[in-house]
């Protein structure tokens, strides 16, 4: 193993070099978008306390959205969190 000793000084001026770029790419690009988590079947129920058919009748009558890879459903945590919000209202 190599070990370089660096000034305490030259390493300060460094780290705040390095977040003065962090900023201004930032402020270039913006910052990322917060993602969705995806729940899948097993996750809705549980978060919404019903079972794998009311899930279904939610899905066939429109009560819920939901998006499918192959033969599996997923589902967007905010809109779980939505649904949750609306039926407690």
């Amino acid at each position: 193993m190599k070990l370089i000793i660096i000034d305490r000084k030259a390493w300060e001026r460094h780290c705040s070099e390095f977040a003065d770029f962090i900023h201004r790419v930032e402020k270039l690009i913006g910052n990322p978008p917060e993602t969705d988590e995806w729940l899948d079947n097993e996750a809705v129920c549980k978060r919404l306390g019903i079972s794998k058919r009311t899930l279904q009748s939610y899905r066939d009558t429109g009560k819920i959205s939901f998006s499918m890879i192959g033969h599996k459903c997923y589902y967007k945590e905010s809109d779980i969190t939505e649904l949750l919000n609306a039926n407690n209202e």
